[in-house]
């Protein structure tokens, strides 16, 4: 589906993205990674290159406007252009109700969850422009529509990347690049997984959230990956603007 394409994977050091990574390589594309974590990130590209795929590295902070910029030239000088990116990085929430949360901890999550995303799309897009168009997949949560107590900050960053998403793949006629969005359920990545063992409401959580996964678990980080795959591919060139819940059934719930 991505032979020849050079896309762009955000956190791409673990998770969700770095199996998003291992896909698209594997499926012929040249896979730019960035994430924050240099010693990850920069094993997770030789893992690639080591098994006959082509992918670099660059560091990123992607709610820092200067980094995301240059993620992007140093994409576009190793591999020559830019064809799709993956707005996949993001982080957890505090567990806190409202009043307890602190702003600091409140934008925290917004500049990564959200403004990251924005950073990163609007340089991405700029440079999509310029050899014809492209796609992009930004991960949102299925928070976004049907949140819970205690993640008021998360609920509020990913329904942002949802209208974000929405709003940009309306100027698809200027931009000639469609812009989508994954929604997915509980993904057992290490960090959700770092929750289960640390966080007593997380956990307290997790059978009730089990039943709404009507396929009877929770999702790994290749169910979210291979969503990703086909909105990047060519297969789906009239797919534009949706949120597509990779989540076992949770929101039909």
């Amino acid at each position: 589906m991505l032979k020849d394409k050079i896309i762009i994977v955000t956190g791409g050091a673990s998770g969700i993205g770095r199996s998003a990574a291992d896909l698209f390589a594997r499926d012929g594309a040249r896979v730019m990674i960035a994430d924050r974590s240099v010693d990850a990130g920069a094993a997770a590209a030789e893992a690639i290159c080591a098994t006959g795929g082509e992918a670099a590295f660059v560091a990123c902070d992607v709610a820092d406007d200067d980094s995301v910029a240059a993620m992007v030239a140093a994409t576009v000088a190793r591999f020559g252009r830019l064809d799709g990116a993956f707005n996949n990085a993001g982080i957890e929430f505090a567990s806190k109700i409202v009043p307890d949360l602190s702003f600091a901890e409140w934008r925290r999550v917004i500049d990564i969850n959200l403004n990251g995303v924005f950073l990163c799309m609007k340089h991405e897009i700029a440079q999509m422009r310029q050899s014809g168009g492209g796609a992009i997949v930004n991960t949102a949560s299925g928070a976004a529509v049907a949140a819970s107590p205690n993640m008021a900050e998360y609920a509020t960053s990913k329904a942002g990347v949802t209208g974000l998403t929405r709003a940009a793949s309306c100027e698809y006629g200027d931009t000639q690049v469609r812009v989508n969005a994954v929604l997915p359920g509980l993904i057992l990545t290490p960090m959700t997984q770092e929750r289960l063992f640390n966080d007593a409401w997380f956990a307290a959580a997790l059978e009730p959230l089990l039943v709404r996964h009507s396929v009877g678990r929770f999702g790994q980080p290749d169910d979210v990956a291979q969503a990703a795959r086909w909105l990047l591919s060519d297969l789906c060139p009239f797919v534009n603007g949706i949120s597509l819940p990779v989540d076992g059934g949770l929101l039909a719930r």
